[in-house]
């Protein structure tokens, strides 16, 4: 009963709507000023402090921005890049790749090859001085006729046997073979050399001779390795694809290029060279029959380096380019057997109508002059003599009064009836074909007909048989390789006239050759200096050749790669490789201590 009258009185509950109205209405005017007060209020402030947060937050991004940049610039100041070990050097030079063996080396990627893959007695160093490499020390006798040279003990071939005294004498015996026929025979014929122990080597000259310690630069060959085959078949033998060398790099692959027009000789550094380990891992030489190409492999990044490249101006200017005078020279060679150049007044107009400075501007870079047949420097004193000064009128008149004359109404001169023509010959070389075009116009300026004739240098053996051998020219533009020592007997002394001789401007005179002869059998500086002044002087009187330049190597590279060229140290175009084994192709960052 008392739960019915409490559901009775749930049931009398009413709800009022009008009190319900105001209470929302209180409720809404309460929640408004709160919102007012407690937020509107507070946005308006937020709004007036705007620019003020607003510069605070710039100020602190620049100072976060000036921490970090002087961190990095911290970190910069003690950090830099050095050169580590491994590494691809990828190097162009002009073939081609014949043969490997030193014995028949002339092309520069074969004179190139014989130096990474073979050591040799002594080499030249970063001044361009005489040092040791595979050799200790050398003396010489009082008669200056024996000179004893002592070679290391660690010196190894790539198949682990030793190389001892037996190893050169064997090469010598090589090189002075007449059916070898190696390219060194000239120099070696008249000397004989003995093992008199495993590490000792005894050379005899027949007459002394000042300069002989920079013929010990050649390539010794292994003797376990050749010993068997026969003299005549050396160059054919395997060996010539598959050398076995002591040098700082091993031969891996003798390869054709994807290309097909060119080959790539794959070496690998020498882990017991004994002069220490290479720091590149690989060496790959490129030999290239055109300068062209080897632009273009530089340019497509198929090599990194090029030595000997002449049109560098076509390269980026990412690409560093050095210049290295090296001692040869380039020389306009006048055959005195030649009809026409046996008379000496035409040598002579050639001589004071060529305009030398001429044909230097003609070449694709500066190079130094040349007018003796030495390089610059190697003869001194005040009274060395001075060339001819060029002088068209004068050359016109020397060939006038040796008979050669413009007949009325014509550019040609003329004897007998027979013109004044000759016959120039060079190898395929943009220098050597500037230097021809320019010498051509200005010998035809003076009413001589000019024929010139290029050899492609690929073809090595048709330019050297039928061409020096032969002496088929009036005049050769060619290098002459003079060295470190001014010995130059083995192109102007009559005894080298010969077929096989480097006389190739068949030069003979009697006071010449005492000079020469003289100057290459004293040991005294200042004595060989005058003999040297005395034969300079007749050879310009002569004028069986004429000075032309210098020549330059040039070298283009990548700058991601090293080769450790120094300034001084390449007598030679191959002398480059000096120092070889410091050579690099990889970089790593460093920190340097404060």
């Amino acid at each position: 009963m008392a739960d019915e009258k409490g559901w009775k009185r749930f049931q009398r509950l009413g709800f009022d709507s009008k009190k319900f109205s105001r209470r929302a209405r209180r409720a809404e005017t309460t929640t408004a000023r709160h919102a007012h007060k407690f937020v509107l209020s507070k946005l308006d402030s937020l709004r007036s402090a705007r620019q003020h947060i607003t510069l605070w937050l710039l100020l602190i991004v620049v100072l976060i921005g000036a921490v970090a940049l002087q961190m990095y610039w911290y970190q910069q100041a003690y950090r830099a890049t050095a050169w580590k070990e491994g590494g691809t050097f990828a190097e162009a030079v002009l073939g081609p790749i014949s043969t490997l063996n030193p014995l028949y080396a002339t092309t520069p990627a074969e004179q190139s090859a014989s130096k990474l893959l073979f050591s040799s007695l002594y080499r030249y160093d970063d001044t361009g001085n005489l040092a040791d490499d595979a050799a200790t020390s050398m003396t010489v006798s009082p008669d200056g006729k024996k000179y004893t040279v002592t070679i290391r003990d660690d010196v190894s071939w790539s198949d682990d046997v030793k190389l001892t005294a037996d190893d050169v004498v064997f090469t010598v015996d090589l090189m002075k073979s007449p059916e070898v026929r190696s390219v060194m025979y000239n120099n070696w014929v008249d000397v004989s050399a003995d093992a008199i122990d495993t590490r000792t080597v005894v050379f005899t000259l027949p007459a002394p001779y000042a300069s002989f310690p920079h013929a010990l630069t050649f390539s010794v060959l292994p003797k376990h390795v050749l010993e068997t085959v026969p003299a005549g078949a050396i160059r054919s033998n395997a060996f010539s694809v598959s050398p076995v060398g002591s040098g700082p790099f091993t031969l891996r692959l003798l390869q054709i290029a994807p290309d097909r027009q060119h080959k790539i000789a794959n070496l690998s550094a020498s882990e017991n060279y004994y002069r220490g380990t290479p720091k590149l891992t690989r060496f790959e030489l490129h030999a290239y029959n055109e300068q062209d190409d080897m632009t273009r492999a530089l340019q497509t990044g198929e090599v990194n380096a090029a030595a000997g490249i002449a049109n560098a101006e076509a390269l980026p200017d990412s690409f560093v380019v050095k210049q290295y005078p090296i001692n040869s020279g380039v020389y306009a060679i006048f055959n005195a057997k030649s009809q026409i150049l046996a008379d000496s007044k035409v040598r002579k107009a050639l001589q004071v109508g060529t305009s030398t400075t001429d044909v230097r501007r003609s070449l694709n870079m500066p190079v130094p002059e040349l007018h003796l047949p030495f390089i610059n420097g190697q003869i001194s004193g005040a009274d060395v003599p001075k060339i001819p000064k060029y002088n068209v009128a004068q050359a016109k008149k020397l060939l006038d009064e040796a008979g050669w004359k413009i007949p009325k109404g014509q550019a040609i001169r003329q004897k007998k009836g027979v013109p004044l023509l000759l016959s120039v010959a060079t190898v395929k070389d943009s220098d050597y074909e500037n230097a021809l075009e320019e010498l051509a116009g200005q010998w035809r300026s003076l009413g001589i007909e000019v024929r010139t004739v290029i050899k492609d240098p690929s073809v090595t053996q048709d330019f050297v048989q039928n061409t020096l051998q032969r002496r088929d020219f009036d005049v050769l533009l060619y290098e002459l390789v003079i060295g470190v020592d001014p010995d130059v007997y083995a192109y102007w002394h009559s005894s080298q006239a010969s077929q096989l001789g480097y006389n190739f401007a068949n030069y003979r005179n009697d006071i010449s050759d005492d000079a020469l002869a003289s100057a290459r059998s004293r040991s005294e500086p200042a004595l060989r200096n005058e003999k040297y002044k005395v034969f300079a002087e007749q050879w310009l009187k002569d004028a069986p050749a004429i000075g032309l330049y210098q020549v330059v190597m040039q070298y283009a590279y990548r700058p991601s790669v090293m080769p450790d060229i120094r300034v001084g140290g390449t007598p030679a175009e191959t002398d480059r490789y000096a120092d070889v084994i410091y050579w690099a192709a990889e970089q790593v960052p460093v920190y340097k201590t404060p």
